[in-house]
Order: structure tokens, then sequence, then C-alpha cells
């Protein structure tokens, strides 16, 4: 069997959970959209299940496969409804759902429904992705408290740049938030990730847990408010081939690496097709045996070639983590020119094992 392994640690997205919860106070979602940024959604939401105040997910088809596999908690809809049809769905299974949009308000002013929704209605405090104007914001509520299709409505804001904390904007989308909702009754959800961990004024009665969760920091090297995360995803392989090379000689496809010495070289299962980088190729950190090393070449479709020529005892069979416990997967994802969101999402044709 192909040994490309991403071993999901449940009791570390625990840990995590339970960080954010005492760094923001209150209650925090578990964010479980992507399929739970790729370590499968159901699976994370049932090893949470007795802690978490609740879920959110993009989408409508994320929630019902939650519902599908037996999660009863609240889930929230991070981007609302698509459609006014979809609107019967979450009535019947008890969703949450965003509204951020004149559209969406519409939806929701002309619905049927047995019995008011949930509604988190989104201020677009300077993101200008999503949410009504700060201008435009009172008139929205207003219109929702009034329609009688809402039984509570959460303020709640989004930040664009809370992973650089030393960024003023976070600061003033705080305060465009507090000015645009004073005087508006209900609870308050601003903090995301970063915000959890390094904006203390951002912290009010939800907070929204993402990548934190699975133990990667958002925030820049040198923040020690994310030290505490646990990685939750360990992706690992194992060499299936060794060569010595001379000096002088090319590596992989279009000959980007060569050996400047004698250089032994172990390949290893596992590539872009597996989701691994292409761009996280030469100089990108992995570890044999617990040991550093990178690799060298071009990442190929489904096979890395690594440097072992510091590692006379690895050999055929040796593990290779590719990010994990000694390597950190934002590590390979600034290597790649990426972000470790991107790198999570996309791990494909591993085979996933629970611990």
């Amino acid at each position: 069997m192909r040994p490309l392994i991403a071993t999901i640690r449940t009791q570390y997205l625990r840990d995590n959970y339970l960080l954010a919860k005492r760094q923001h106070g209150g209650r925090v979602l578990a964010v479980l959209k992507a399929n739970g940024y790729g370590h499968d959604a159901a699976r994370c939401a049932q090893a949470l299940a007795d802690v978490a105040d609740g879920f959110a997910v993009a989408c409508l088809e994320e929630a019902l496969h939650l519902r599908a596999a037996g999660v009863s908690a609240p889930i929230l809809l991070l981007e609302g409804v698509f459609e006014a049809a979809e609107l019967a769905e979450v009535e019947r299974h008890r969703l949450w759902l965003v509204v951020q949009s004149e559209e969406q308000l519409r939806m929701l002013e002309e619905s049927q429904p047995a019995a008011p929704f949930r509604v988190w209605l989104m201020l677009d405090s300077g993101m200008h992705r999503e949410g009504f104007l700060p201008r435009h914001y009172r008139a929205a509520w207003e219109r929702l408290q009034a329609s009688g299709k809402a039984e509570s409505i959460v303020k709640m804001t989004h930040f664009a740049r809370a992973d650089e904390p030393t960024v003023p904007m976070t600061l003033a989308q705080i305060e465009s938030f507090d000015a645009a909702t004073a005087g508006l009754p209900g609870e308050e959800s601003v903090a995301n990730s970063a915000g959890i961990l390094c904006h203390p004024r951002a912290r009010r009665d939800w907070g929204r847990a993402g990548i934190l969760l699975y133990g990667a920091s958002p925030l820049p090297a040198g923040f020690p408010q994310g030290d505490e995360l646990k990685p939750v995803m360990r992706l690992s392989s194992r060499i299936f081939g060794v060569r010595e090379l001379a000096a002088g000689e090319p590596i992989g496809y279009g000959n980007n690496f060569v050996t400047e010495r004698p250089t032994r070289v172990g390949l290893i299962a596992g590539g872009y097709a597996d989701g691994y980088p292409r761009l996280a190729s030469s100089g990108s950190p992995v570890a044999v045996d617990g040991r550093r090393s990178r690799i060298i070449g071009r990442v190929s479709m489904d096979m890395i070639t690594v440097d072992l020529s510091e590692l006379p005892a690895a050999g055929i069979g040796s593990e290779v983590e590719l990010w994990g416990d000694t390597v950190s997967v934002n590590e390979v994802a600034a290597a790649a020119g990426s972000i470790s969101y991107e790198l999570l999402c996309n791990i494909k044709r591993a085979r996933f094992v629970f611990e």
C-alpha cells in the first residue's frame, strides 16, 4: 500500500479548541468549512462534540454532510444561502445563517418559515468582501428585526489583516464595527483565529476558530501567541528508492537542481497530485527519521526526491515527515509562496488515519 499517510490527531484538535476558548472567553464556533480544512469535517465535529459550542461551515451542502454524520450541535452557514429554496433546508435542519447582502435579506423577508431563523448579520467594516456597509447596517438590522423572521440577530464582522498584528487596520475595523452597531441589542462575533490570539478588543460573545483549530498559527514568525498550538495533521511518507549521484548531476524535471557534491538521494511517495505543493521544490524542509533535511529537485506528480547526504542511517523504509511535528506546515507554505490554509485543504490521495 502506498505509504503516504495523513495522521489526524483528534486530541490535538480538542486541545487547540480549548486553547481558543481560554483565549477568547465566551463561546467559540469551530470552523469546519472546506471539509475541516482538509482534515475530514465529520470526524472533526465528532471529536469536538462534547466541548464545542457549535460549528461553522461555508454553505448548506457542508452543513447537510455534518447533519448526516449525526452532528446535532448548532451549525452556522458563513456564506448564508444562495437561493430562497435553501431556506426550507435551513429550517428543517435547524441551521443558523449569515445574512450579508440585500438579496439574502430580501429572501428572509419574503420567506414563510414555521419558526424564525437564528441570523448573524454581517457588517463590512473594511474588508469589502461581504456584508452591509456601516451606513446601511442599522437599516438592515431594523428591517430584519421588523420582519419577524429572525429569532435573534448576532452582529458580526470579519477582519482583513488580523494576521498582521502590527498593522492598524484591525483596530480601525473594530472601531468601525462598534460605531455601526452602537445601541443595537444582541450578541456579537468579531474575532477570527488571529483575533482570538492577539486582539483582545475583538473578543466578544462568539469567536470563530478556523486555522488555529488545526494547529497552524495564522501569525507571522516572532509572535508567540500561537506557540501553544499543536499540529493536527502529520503528513508522512517513506523512502522507496535510494541512489548515489556524483557532483554535477541534475535531478528531476527541468534539471533545475544540479548536485554540487556527491549526493545521496532518497525517493519518496508523494507529489502534487496528492496535494503537496509543486512550488515547494528544492530547499523545502522535510524530516527523515526525525532529522531535518530538504527536498532536492522539482516536486513531481507523485514522487519527491530528498537529500540523504547527511543521513547515512536513512534508507529504504525510512519515514519522511512532509509536515507535522518537526517540520511546520507554515514552513512548507512559505517555501511554496502559499499559506498553510491552502496546503492543508489540498491533501487528497493520502491515507487518512485518525488517532
